[in-house]
């Protein structure tokens, strides 16, 4: 503060007596218009930093106006949705309405059908799909109402003013450095072109903030809103939501395809393995009916084909013969005696 470097500056007799901080300040409260200079200063450091928060935030939203009202694809996809929203609303007040708020479109997730399994938006979703691919593109051609959604008009305004003030009050001080002349003092002219490419910049990016404004007006009226009701961040921001939504819907009605044919496939395999089996079945059948017929015609045509699809052999385990106990015994005595004689000899 000013009181504090004045004081700094009557210890100037006892400069060999300060410590190095206290030092620094004697040092400091002797430059003349210090604020000034240390303001003008930190402002050039600054300066492209709030540049680069300013300038994308104007392009953003300048974009996605732009995007927006040349996006065909999205006016017929609008276009469809009061169709089947007339068709749905037919016989009550709502009917036949000539168009519907923006903020509506994300409302379609929440309309569902009478089995509650699917959506009003998954409906769409899929009728695009089959009828008007087309349309799909919108999503690829609104491709900034993301990053325009998150733009506050009010903070950009704000930034914009503040960096209009700092310009100023550079060429203001600049005027006082002028007036009184120092050889010694260089401040002058280092800061003189670095305040004429501010001004510049500062005058570039208000044409483009104005510009942007106009195209959001342009697009309250295309859209039939009123701009200031409606901010830049929640009509931006309902379009985003609408879109991902949308994106979201397509991706969960071709999972639904996807589980609906896989379903599909293994219904038929196991129909194909329950017929095949039936079909061994009967063969078999057929050759058990012909062996006790005593009836011999086609029994090795049977058996071939028993033998050539591998039926003859399926379920039947591979056993070892087993020797019943009640003959095992007899047989052991046997060999017995045989031994017993072969040793008498």
């Amino acid at each position: 503060e000013q009181k504090e470097l004045s004081a700094l500056a009557d210890l100037k007799n006892e400069y060999d007596d300060l410590c190095e901080p206290e030092q620094f300040g004697v040092v400091m409260s002797s430059v003349r218009l210090l604020r000034p200079r240390l303001n003008g200063i930190l402002f050039k450091l600054t300066f492209e930093e709030v540049v680069n928060n300013i300038r994308p935030d104007i392009m953003a939203v300048t974009l996605a106006c732009e995007e927006v009202k040349k996006s065909d694809n999205f006016s017929k996809l609008l276009e469809l949705v009061l169709l089947v929203g007339n068709y749905m609303n037919a016989g009550s007040r709502n009917a036949q309405s000539l168009g519907f708020n923006i903020s509506f479109l994300c409302k379609l997730r929440d309309s569902k059908s009478n089995d509650q399994k699917t959506t009003l938006l998954h409906f769409l979703a899929e009728l695009c799909e089959e009828r008007y691919p087309d349309i799909l593109k919108f999503t690829d051609e609104l491709a900034h109402v993301e990053s325009a959604s998150k733009v506050s008009a009010q903070n950009l305004k704000a930034n914009l003013d503040a960096m209009e003030k700092q310009v100023h009050r550079l060429e203001n001080d600049l005027k006082n450095f002028t007036k009184e002349e120092d050889v010694h003092d260089k401040f002058a002219n280092k800061m003189s072109g670095f305040a004429t490419y501010a001004r510049k910049q500062y005058e570039m990016l208000a044409n483009m903030h104005s510009n942007m404004g106009k195209l959001y007006e342009n697009l309250g009226e295309y859209f039939v809103f009123e701009p200031k009701n409606v901010s830049i961040e929640d009509f931006f921001g309902d379009l985003s939501n609408f879109r991902t939504l949308f994106l979201e819907a397509m991706k969960e009605n071709n999972k639904k395809r996807e589980m609906e044919e896989k379903t599909k496939r293994a219904k038929i395999a196991k129909e194909k393995a329950e017929r095949e089996k039936l079909e061994r079945q009967q063969k078999k059948k057929q050759l058990i009916d012909m062996n006790k017929d005593g009836d011999e015609t086609g029994v090795m045509d049977n058996l071939i084909g028993l033998l050539q699809s591998g039926a003859a052999f399926r379920d039947r385990k591979k056993q070892k013969p087993k020797i019943p106990e009640n003959r095992r015994a007899p047989l052991e005595r046997s060999r017995s005696r045989h031994n017993g004689n072969a040793s008498v000899v």
